[in-house]
């Protein structure tokens, strides 16, 4: 006599089975979901460096498959500027993981007029200055690496604190893509 409790193989086996079934279907759902979101984008996020005239750090997410919302924190002048901005992208030159973007957005920043005198402030007068911006770029994802590199052109026009047009906002970014 077998003991007491002890299930049926045919119920064991069925189990073993359905188990063995789900890991397999979410194995596929698994390889078939990276091969779709690889070849819909080269990332969805990607984090790192921003050098130019103001030097920084820079965060791009991306909403959609073709549109991404940037973050960049910079430094200039030993002031800080806080930028957000809204990108689009498209395939540049028709090449594999090389893409143009064009955007739009806005900054605050804040400076103390002693490190600014020499170019456009006052001593002793500490500056907040409120703006919009414009962004335009080419980058380029590596396969080999998860980075990514691009080059940039964002103007900017404050509009409260200190109005003007700057024209020099360019640089260059390398990120971590993720």
């Amino acid at each position: 006599m077998g003991e007491q409790g002890a299930k049926p193989k045919s119920l064991t086996s069925r189990k073993l089975k359905t188990e063995g079934m789900k890991k397999l279907g979410f194995t596929i759902l698994l390889i078939l979901s990276s091969y779709f979101l690889s070849n819909a984008q080269d990332y969805n996020t990607g984090i790192g460096l921003r050098g130019g005239f103001a030097n920084g750090i820079t965060i791009k997410h991306f909403v959609t498959q073709k549109a991404a919302f940037e973050g960049i924190i910079s430094s200039r002048w030993r002031g800080l500027e806080l930028t957000g901005l809204y990108e689009v992208h498209g395939r540049a030159f028709q090449t594999e993981r090389m893409k143009w973007y064009i955007g739009f957005g806005a900054h605050v920043g804040f400076w103390n007029g002693d490190y600014t005198e020499k170019y456009w402030g006052d001593p002793g007068k500490s500056y907040t200055v409120i703006g919009l911006d414009g962004i335009l770029g080419l980058e380029y994802s590596f396969t080999e690496v998860p980075i990514n590199i691009g080059i940039d052109w964002k103007p900017a026009f404050n509009v409260y604190g200190q109005s003007g047009f700057w024209a020099d906002g360019g640089a260059l970014s390398i990120r971590y893509i993720f």
